[in-house]
């Protein structure tokens, strides 16, 4: 869990940080339906996993900018960029109606991402705990809501509390004229984040399911 300190003197975005930080404490949120298509097909030639094509391809848009990788440490008064950010993502067990985190170290190598997240999948399949680890800070919330196909989602956070890790969730694609879209929603606490780089994560992640592929 490596990081580096911003120095606020020469943060780029000092100002809105200081504004959104003390007089105006809250997030913004934007919910987008992206075309999938292109993605769908190639884990269905491919005999892959959609679910987990789609996290490594979020996982890589959320790690490609240091606006996204924010933490601040209260104790010290310090704002942070880690050098990665995790998914940390849920198993629903039918039977409890309840969800286990599983956490998924993220790395640009497609294949060992896969296969690992498969791994963390399984495991966490074998309880049906909550199991919470609060010492994993450089992990972001990443929500499947599988049951439907939605035009929009608000995550209420307490945002006295300066959370900066970025909140998605996604729901089932639909074929909609002749295309599969998905709609996809991404919190970003705004002392860090304005609408242009909450919508940069959907244009990222467009281009990126346009251009998947997998090699062997």
């Amino acid at each position: 869990m490596d990081y580096k300190e911003i120095d606020l003197d020469k943060y780029y975005r000092r100002g809105v940080y200081e504004h959104f930080t003390k007089d105006c404490r809250c997030s913004t949120s934007i919910t987008h339906r992206i075309d999938v298509s292109h993605l769908v097909e190639v884990s269905r030639k491919s005999g892959s996993k959609f679910y987990v094509n789609f996290m490594y391809l979020l996982s890589k848009v959320l790690n490609s900018r240091d606006d996204y990788k924010m933490y601040y440490f209260y104790q010290e008064d310090k704002l942070v960029v880690f050098d990665k950010i995790n998914p940390t993502h849920y198993v629903f067990h039918s039977d409890s109606e309840t969800c286990t985190p599983v956490y998924t170290e993220y790395t640009p190598d497609y294949k060992t991402f896969y296969y690992r997240c498969l791994a963390d999948i399984e495991k966490a399949k074998q309880s049906d705990e909550y199991g919470l680890d609060r010492s994993k800070l450089n992990y972001f919330d990443a929500s499947y809501i599988s049951w439907l196909s939605y035009d929009s989602l608000h995550v209420e956070l307490p945002d006295g509390h300066l959370y900066f890790m970025p909140v998605t969730n996604w729901g089932r694609y639909t074929l909609e004229n002749g295309k599969y879209v998905m709609p996809v929603t991404v919190r970003l606490n705004h002392a860090i984040a304005d609408g242009y780089l909450v919508s940069k994560v959907f244009v990222l992640l467009q281009q990126e399911a346009d251009a998947f592929e997998i090699f062997e």
